[in-house]
């Protein structure tokens, strides 16, 4: 699990004495991969209006963030590509009730040039070299769904064709990404915000939206958290106008919590 930090941070994360005046606060954000460049400018954004607070994101794959969690992971926030990952977490009352703030939608991306010749999702089998993520993970799942419903148009034995190409599945989707910008792979199933930020390296290829799935992403406090009052600011901010719109500048789609 990777570790952004905005601001100097030591790895403890218990250096602020509670009450102690003038002492920096710590605010631990778990985020989807796919949120690194907008939950970066909401971290930012949070710490300009919370002088003395420093914001980490942990950046990884869904499940991972939510089996840390479980595990007793440090945490004030969560933030998930799908509701899937929270729901057991709710359920074990360890986090509060989450709210959807973004939605995404799952693209092809391929090279620059893209020198297998995907131009639609029924193309895919053609190609040698095809990365997914793991099941487990959001994206994986997606791609599972959106396969599913592509044999339905395209043959029953679509969705075993085009496993029958994948050379790799990855634990979260900027790896998956990873593989199609650096040529390693023909094709790829990334989100659309994903193949935005990757821009100089892939191009995309749309699914047919009757097709394709949306992806929603929730976000909640975690209940064991070090600093739940700024844990709430931080939803807030996510969910508020402000936030709303740093997300839409990364392609995010409005979610029924804002």
């Amino acid at each position: 699990m990777r570790f952004c930090r905005f601001t100097a941070l030591v790895l403890t994360l218990a250096v602020a004495w509670p009450g102690r005046a003038g002492a920096r606060r710590d605010l631990v954000v778990f985020a989807a991969a796919s949120l690194r460049e907008s939950f970066g400018e909401l971290a930012r954004t949070f710490e300009r209006e919370h002088p003395g607070v420093a914001v980490s994101l942990a950046l990884a794959g869904s499940q991972e963030l939510r089996t840390q969690i479980e595990n007793g992971a440090p945490a004030d926030v969560f933030a998930s590509a799908d509701p899937k990952h929270l729901e057991p977490l709710v359920a074990a009352k360890l986090v509060a009730a989450p709210r959807i703030f973004a939605r995404n939608e799952p693209v092809i991306v391929v090279p620059r040039g893209n020198p297998a010749a995907i131009a639609s999702l029924r193309d895919l089998p053609q190609a040698s070299r095809l990365v997914l993520g793991i099941p487990e993970v959001p994206i994986g799942t997606y791609a599972v769904r959106i396969l599913d419903a592509a044999s339905v148009r395209y043959g029953a034995d679509f969705r075993a064709r085009v496993e029958a190409r994948v050379v790799s599945r990855e634990v979260n989707v900027r790896q998956v990404l990873a593989k199609v910008a650096l040529g390693e792979a023909d094709a790829a199933i990334v989100y659309r915000t994903d193949a935005a930020a990757a821009a100089k390296s892939v191009e995309q290829v749309i699914i047919p939206p009757e097709l394709n799935v949306v992806a929603q992403y929730p976000i909640a406090v975690v209940a064991a958290g070090k600093e739940p009052s700024l844990a709430r600011e931080f939803v807030e901010l996510v969910l508020s106008p402000a936030g709303q719109r740093i997300l839409g500048r990364f392609g995010f789609r409005p979610g029924s919590g804002a």
